[in-house]
């Protein structure tokens, strides 16, 4: 096999994007063989992006997996049917590939994830803010010790702004039975899943505020902040919000050895000429803090979207090249939102590991008097 044969499920703004890419040519070891949705309109929409390349087109998920014409999929619909879609692709030995979130809660994503455990295909998650560069050299300086231990972590996360007319587009936007969330299950899962990636360790104890419909006429969260606990005493502060303009995404960690920025596209390192602890052990001085260094640490490459994340994703399948994001690791930022919407709900800290069960009921309240309850997918 020289070309991995995608089909892809759900045709809305995602899986128009992913098909406008593979018929572009932009991933060049895939082709796409198949592409499925439940509704017409969609499936005839998208022959004009397809043009008279040879694709089949379909109306049940399970028949194109059945079809023989494909190796791997793309899931494209909505949160709750991530995993369920990807369990099947499984039971069907299709490699996958999951858009984000992994899904809405962490017992369901835990069940995928089993799933994928039990085969050796191939399974990827589309967190494609990891192949930016900015990001991917701050995840190399904390895994490489160089910044030393973790103390403190600043995360603000608000370039998110949406209008009310963005979540009146959709009666089925910013519900939970429709959506499972608001700013943490929609916008914010690339900057939760960053977030534990740079990090490299996840917290023992959340503390959060979830206003919901705070700043728009949504039944669920559009504004957050959160205190969390780290197995080694450091402390992280967290905020997200669709509200605020200009909105920014800053990620400050403060180590052992200095501060790291970034922010505006720009990762500048504070360093420190003596670690901290070690100078607050032996300095005579009572006033006066540690010298440092200021480095505008240099950047290389260029942030390659979604592409970049499916060509890695077949050199998996092709070569066996370990996987940029193995879909296994998405329960990780899900696990960070549920806790901290759990967290919210219950009006105290809670504890990780996650009471998943508890999560789920509390959900499953919320769901119920849902303002959506219509079909989407």
């Amino acid at each position: 096999m020289d070309k991995v044969r995608f089909g892809i499920i759900g045709l809305g703004n995602m899986g128009r994007t992913h098909t406008r890419n593979f018929i572009a040519g932009k991933v060049p070891e895939a082709q796409l063989t198949a592409v499925c949705d439940k509704n017409p309109d969609k499936l005839a929409a998208i022959k004009d992006v397809i043009g008279d390349q040879d694709v089949r087109y379909f109306d049940d998920a399970e028949d194109m997996m059945k079809s023989g014409l494909i190796d791997a999929i793309i899931i494209a619909v909505p949160h709750y049917f991530h995993p369920e879609y990807a369990i099947k692709g499984f039971e069907h030995n299709l490699h996958v590939m999951t858009e984000k979130p992994a899904g809405v809660y962490t017992r369901q994503v835990r069940q995928m994830n089993e799933a994928a455990a039990k085969t050796d295909r191939k399974f990827g998650i589309m967190f494609q803010h990891r192949g930016e560069p900015i990001y991917r050299k701050m995840h190399e300086i904390v895994s490489s010790g160089e910044l030393g231990d973790l103390k403190r972590i600043n995360l603000i996360f608000t370039d998110w702004y949406r209008t009310q007319a963005y979540y009146d587009s959709g009666s089925w936007r910013a519900t939970w039975a429709g959506e499972g969330g608001g700013v943490l299950a929609n916008q914010c899962p690339h900057s939760l899943d960053l977030w534990q990636w740079i990090v490299g360790m996840m917290p023992t104890r959340v503390s959060a505020f979830c206003h919901e419909g705070k700043w728009h006429n949504i039944e669920v969260e559009d504004d957050v902040s959160a205190y969390l606990e780290y197995p080694n005493g450091a402390t992280c502060l967290f905020t997200t919000c669709t509200a605020d303009a200009p909105g920014i995404n800053r990620i400050e960690l403060t180590g052992n050895n200095g501060r790291l920025l970034a922010e505006g596209g720009k990762l500048t390192f504070y360093k420190l000429r003596q670690g901290e602890r070690q100078y607050n052990a032996t300095t005579k001085e009572g006033f006066k803090a540690p010298e440092y260094d200021i480095i505008d640490v240099p950047l290389q490459g260029e942030f390659q979207w979604h592409p970049y994340i499916l060509r890695n994703f077949c050199a998996a399948i092709l070569r066996n090249e370990p996987l940029y994001v193995p879909g296994e690791e998405g329960i990780k930022g899900l696990t960070l939102a549920n806790a901290i919407m759990l967290s919210s709900w219950l009006g105290k800290p809670v504890e990780l590991p996650l009471d998943e069960d508890l999560f789920y009921d509390e959900l499953q309240k919320r769901v119920a008097r849902s303002s959506f309850n219509g079909k989407f997918w």
